[in-house]
């Protein structure tokens, strides 16, 4: 039997952060889903929503997401942002066998202040200039997602958490 750990939250939520270091403790692979797209179009996310669309991004995002999906191995996977707001991915992922998800659920404050020093990296928030800006757009954003995060089987909240605790809180959790 195997199982795959899904990380999902918004953007800055600590997915990729936290990912790493529970896959380790696990001695589970870890994925990311944006790198898997990223090497699967042979260029950076940012790149593919500036020439292709955000459309077109959340297609590919959704075929790649059930090829991994399909793997029959362990797994800890970190989901981007908007990955399960779109479609039916959400449904899919609950529904999905040896498949547990995790909303790391961060607050329109804390992710304002981990998100806008690194806003240049990001295509959704890069046209953003002030802190206040992106605050509203974050705002904004978690609450058309929450319904949808919180689906997931497990909260945990991070605001405030060092990476080592948040990753005890999730094992135990799951275990």
């Amino acid at each position: 039997m195997f199982m795959k750990i899904i990380l999902i939250g918004y953007m800055g939520s600590g997915k990729s952060t936290v990912g790493k270091p529970l896959s380790e403790k696990l001695n589970y692979p870890y994925k990311d889903l944006d790198t898997e797209i990223e090497h699967r179009e042979g260029k950076p996310i940012a790149s593919i929503f500036a020439e292709k669309g955000e459309i077109y991004f959340r297609k590919k995002e959704a075929i790649v997401l059930q090829e991994i999906l399909s793997e029959k191995s362990n797994m800890v996977l970190a989901t981007g942002g908007g990955t399960p707001c779109y479609g039916t991915v959400m449904d899919d992922l609950n529904k999905a066998e040896n498949v547990i998800t995790v909303y790391l659920k961060a607050s329109v404050e804390e992710l304002t202040a981990r998100l806008f020093p690194e806003k240049e990296t990001r295509p959704l928030i890069a046209h953003l200039k002030a802190e206040e800006d992106l605050k509203d757009f974050v705002r904004k954003h978690l609450f058309e997602r929450a319904h949808v995060y919180n689906k997931a089987d497990f909260v945990i909240h991070t605001d405030g958490l060092h990476t080592s605790k948040i990753t005890e809180k999730l094992i135990s959790h799951l275990f």
